[in-house]
């Protein structure tokens, strides 16, 4: 049976799974019969990109819609209104230039920063005044940047000494792979990660743990590895006679 590879281990990140979860509430009759939804194209998003939140299932009959940033509608809170018959679009409090509205009642959100994180309401409004309101969760994701390798020691004795390796990124929200010759890193009975993946340590150390070791850090958009770090293992030796090194 083979040793377990070494899992990421995946840190805080506020969003998980598909970015954009929508909740439906309708006020009053609304005449739709199928559900109004709002999908996030890319479902991932990095910083410095553009975002679509696409409207599926826009009820007809319309005279308005307008989006909000928030859980919730509140006229301080929106981005944009769109009268339909006048086809005008209206400005809102937090209006910033980088939005655009479409017919369909999807809206464009250009070149995102992590600001633009957090919840976004769609109201849409028929000539007779129903009203049917869709909320959901948007995240934006900074790539990240590349770790580094930090050893308690490169040059050690087989059976005699432990050897500590530590992930170092200013990261957050990111999962911490270890890997070992290129390969993902196989743990043994030696071997152990703390809680959040950050260190690895192997005691004792044996020759067969000589090698390359490289960590990864990850988010839900990039994903890059560090420089490689090499363990250098002499093995134990009569007093009087040379170390072998591995």
């Amino acid at each position: 049976m083979e040793p377990p590879s070494a899992p990421p281990h995946r840190g805080h990140i506020p969003c998980q799974g598909l970015l954009l979860a929508v909740s439906l509430s309708t006020f009053w009759n609304t005449l739709t019969t199928a559900q109004l939804t709002i999908e996030s194209v890319p479902t991932n998003a990095a910083e410095g990109k553009d975002v679509l939140l696409l409207v599926h299932n826009l009820p007809g009959n319309l005279a308005a819609y307008g989006w909000y940033k928030g859980d919730r509608v509140d006229p301080d809170q929106q981005i944009a209104l769109h009268v339909i018959e006048r086809l005008e679009i209206i400005p809102g409090p937090l209006y910033s230039g980088r939005e655009r509205m479409y017919p369909n009642g999807s809206l464009l959100l250009q070149k995102v920063t992590q600001e633009d994180t957090g919840y976004y309401t769609l109201q849409v409004i028929n000539k007779n005044f129903h009203s049917e309101v869709g909320t959901g969760q948007l995240c934006i994701y900074k790539p990240v940047a590349q770790p580094s390798i930090q050893a308690s020691n490169i040059t050690v004795t087989e059976q005699k000494d432990v050897v500590v390796l530590t992930c170092l990124t200013n990261d957050t929200g990111i999962s911490i792979q270890w890997f070992f010759y290129n390969q993902s890193l196989r743990l043994t009975e030696r071997m152990k990660l703390s809680h959040e993946n950050h260190t690895l340590t192997i005691d004792p150390i044996t020759r067969e743990d000589a090698g390359d070791y490289q960590c990864e850090v990850s988010n839900p958009v990039t994903s890059i590895k560090s420089d490689f770090i090499t363990l250098a293992v002499s093995s134990v030796t009569s007093p009087g006679t040379p170390h072998k090194q591995a």
